[in-house]
């Protein structure tokens, strides 16, 4: 009696109790059953697999690759800014503008192809295209970029590390292999990998029930697989026309039946790479939400339900590997290597 009239004559009071842990139920176990965890790396190492990624984390960053040498992958797919550069579509060669939203870099090598229409097969044979197209990099050559890297001497010993055994390691095609296997590292798990791991409380109450909302809404018929997105085509406007002058995969294909197709974008860190579509014209993730619910599925969700999904894509933010991205400092030019071309 005495220890608690000291307690009320100090202003204290009985602590309020933590607040019970998560407990899996059966719900939970079905969805840990039918969805995906990350895996840790896009592909198995090779032997040399550390030299290589080292050499393409510095291509990564070499603006020396671009016609003006102002240009580099980073510039468009921004590592600390979770492999996006915000705006609708993307400024190169002399500012000028593509065609499309640049798609993030980060978890990209898991998908199963590249870029919008899925022209390019992996993360290697995209870091070909960039830095030979007219608007984006602008080099004129194969040839032209193999000649900048040779004149470049700290670069001679790095190729040969990334690519023992090897008469002239200094290629084009090594360039792009380099590349893609520094973004083969760049995958990112999240809370919500930890809860499929079964770490119930990886996950706010609301993070779940959104997560349910969103399997129950049909989200996972085209956002399937451990990046929720990328592994397969569809049609923009399955349920009703969705207007866009992008004629989509059909560009590649020339098949009428991939006519404003595109490949379903991955959700994961999708809170923070807005704008959305190919064309960067959704502003907001609840707009997306709304608009995909409409055109793809045919439904039109209550704010609620849509701020319940919302929640859930919170939990797909993952932190990023600073130390790994950093910016290296660039080898310096050599006396041969060519100066910057506006024209």
């Amino acid at each position: 009696m005495l220890v608690l009239l000291a307690l009320f004559a100090c202003g204290g009071s009985t602590p309020a109790p933590e607040p019970a842990a998560p407990v899996a139920s059966e719900a939970d176990a079905k969805l840990r059953q039918m969805l995906q965890p990350l895996p840790e790396v896009a592909a198995p190492a090779d032997a040399a697999a550390s030299a290589k990624i080292d050499l393409g984390r510095f291509l990564y960053y070499e603006n020396r690759l671009s016609k003006n040498q102002d240009v580099s992958c980073n510039s468009c797919h921004l590592l600390d800014k979770y492999g996006v550069d915000g705006t609708p579509t993307s400024k190169g060669h002399k500012g000028a503008l593509g065609g499309r939203n640049a798609p993030t870099v980060y978890n990209a090598a898991l998908h199963t192809a590249q870029f919008w229409d899925g022209r390019a097969a992996d993360v290697e044979a995209q870091a070909k295209g960039p830095v030979l197209n007219p608007i984006e990099m602008a080099m004129l050559s194969e040839e032209a970029v193999v000649n900048v890297l040779k004149s470049i001497p700290d670069y001679a010993p790095k190729f040969s590390a990334a690519f023992p055994g090897e008469a002239d390691p200094i290629t084009y095609n090594n360039m792009a292999n380099a590349i893609g296997a520094f973004e083969r590292t760049l995958i990112t798990p999240s809370a919500y990998d930890r809860w499929l791991k079964g770490e119930d409380a990886a996950l706010t109450a609301e993070q779940r029930a959104g997560l349910q909302t969103f399997v129950d809404t049909g989200c996972t018929s085209c956002h399937s697989g451990p990046t929720l997105g990328g592994q397969m085509y569809m049609k923009l406007g399955v349920v009703q026309p969705y207007e866009t002058k992008d004629e989509g995969r059909f560009m590649v294909t020339q098949n009428e039946a991939d006519r404003k197709v595109f490949k379903v974008p991955s959700l994961r860190n999708i809170t923070e790479t807005a704008p959305y579509l190919h064309d960067g014209s959704i502003a907001t993730l609840p707009e997306m939400v709304g608009v995909m619910a409409k055109y793809q599925l045919g439904k039109e969700l209550p704010p609620e339900q849509v701020q319940s999904i919302v929640s859930f894509l919170g939990a797909l933010k993952a932190d990023l590997p600073a130390e790994r991205i950093a910016k290296p400092e660039l080898p310096a030019s050599g006396p041969t290597t060519p100066k910057a071309d506006p024209s």
